[in-house]
């Protein structure tokens, strides 16, 4: 079986899929030693490795060859974080979905926010243009290759509902596997959304949203918790060098 339809099984599962997210090879090999069975990276702490913040203001290149290698050495199936595709146009952002499914993923994130202004894609123009990844993908061999539509509504709009539930669904006709809102954390709007699709939903953990069972009780397919684990690992590490230099003194790095 291909990593591309052990990826899709795993969205099918009666389990939720709970996603490890990985921002470098050593985060993306603990967590498929501690046991994860699939992973996505994350865009946030990828840009933080390298020193930037998140929103596509490092090159694709640089993006694109951690994700490389991470897919090259681990065995479980990765979904690359690519934001909004890291162009505004469409025959581009075409290619960096080949580029990306050529180093070996499994699938992708795609949202619809944009970079270089504030809000989102017109509905219309991303459903074209998740039209045209399919399409693409299914022409260069990539069949059944998981696209992760994201909407950035819950992040941007005061009343989200109505128009999270209004992309979502043209969407998923649009050629998306699943649908990913994070920022989405009321039960009951949660459990609205999962039943308003015919495709797998994907939340982000929040503070007040961290239980599997519960989201599986909810109709969630997939969980993940994006950039929580890379700026917990952030903050332990400065907190120890602090520590270092106001001491002037290495004990508490042997502390157990």
């Amino acid at each position: 079986m291909s990593k591309i339809q052990d990826f899709n099984e795993m969205h099918s599962s009666q389990e939720l899929l709970f996603l490890g997210n990985a921002w470098d090879l050593l985060s993306a090999l603990t967590l498929e030693k501690a046991g994860f069975k699939a992973i996505g990276t994350t865009s946030w702490g990828i840009a933080n490795s390298l020193g930037f913040t998140d929103g596509e203001l490092i090159d694709f290149n640089s993006h694109l060859g951690i994700i490389k290698t991470i897919t090259e050495n681990v065995k479980i199936p990765v979904s690359a974080d690519i934001e909004s595709g890291y162009s505004e146009d469409t025959d581009k952002i075409i290619t960096n979905v080949l580029r990306t499914a050529d180093v070996g993923v499994a699938g992708i994130n795609i949202e619809d926010s944009l970079k270089k202004s504030t809000g989102l894609r017109e509905i219309t123009q991303h459903c074209k243009l998740l039209e045209k990844i399919r399409i693409a993908l299914d022409r260069y061999g990539y069949k059944g290759f998981f696209i992760n539509a994201r909407t950035d509504t819950y992040l941007q709009k005061e009343n989200p509902l109505p128009e999270t539930l209004e992309r979502v669904k043209a969407y998923v006709e649009s050629g998306a596997s699943g649908i990913f809102v994070p920022g989405l954390k009321e039960d009951d709007e949660i459990k609205e959304i999962a039943t308003s699709i015919s495709a797998p939903l994907n939340v982000m953990s929040l503070p007040g949203l961290t239980n599997c069972h519960k989201l599986k009780e909810l109709g969630v397919k997939r969980f993940s918790f994006g950039n929580a684990l890379s700026d917990k690992v952030i903050a332990y590490l400065e907190k120890n060098v602090i520590q270092l230099v106001e001491t002037m003194d290495t004990s508490h790095l042997y502390d157990s």
